[in-house]
């Protein structure tokens, strides 16, 4: 770069590099949270489920003890598991291309293939994080109030992070850049 030439940084990979890496973390304490559905007494991950049997007034939830199985016991379950796996295996390859993309000076060339893999994450995440409170409400009747808890609120915060990342890699500021040399 000579004198008279005028380099402008646009950090547009950069915060797309950050929203990605956001993404796979948010995306990995989804997995493994212990708290998708709770309610009175009741827990579900998406490993397992857990229930406090015999307790009745709030001394005796403390000695009660939880029963947990494993909540891989239907399709559908194993379906959201596989989907949200997938997500996050698609992101992890997503990350890394965009990573070396950006160490290496190769940039342009893998923009488009981090973009169809973060895009290609979103839908498999947006399909695993729409099918699990419809099946779970369709084949679950709770007698007690019940909520999705803070591990599906991440899965559905990587998610929005996984799309951020992939608009960001789609912007050709290639264009503006060339135009100032």
């Amino acid at each position: 770069m000579s004198v008279n030439e005028v380099y402008v940084f646009r950090p547009f990979k950069l915060i797309a590099l950050l929203c990605v890496f956001l993404a796979l973390c948010l995306d990995l304490v989804a997995l493994l949270s212990p708290a998708w559905v709770t309610a009175d007494h009741f827990s579900q991950s998406l490993w397992e489920s857990c229930s406090q049997s015999g307790a009745r007034s709030p001394a005796e939830e403390e000695e009660a003890p939880w029963s947990c199985f494993s909540s891989l016991t239907s399709d559908w379950q194993i379906a959201t598991l596989v989907l949200l796996g997938a997500g996050a295996v698609a992101t992890l390859v997503a990350f890394l291309v965009a990573l070396v993309s950006l160490c290496w000076g190769t940039q342009r060339q893998q923009y488009r293939v981090v973009a169809v893999f973060l895009f290609t994450a979103v839908v498999l995440q947006a399909c695993a994080l729409v099918l699990y409170p419809i099946k779970f409400i369709d084949g679950t009747i709770r007698e007690t109030y019940h909520e999705f808890n803070w591990g599906y609120g991440l899965g559905w915060g990587a998610t929005i992070f996984m799309l951020g990342g992939g608009i960001l890699f789609c912007l050709r500021t290639d264009f503006y850049e060339d135009a100032l040399y």
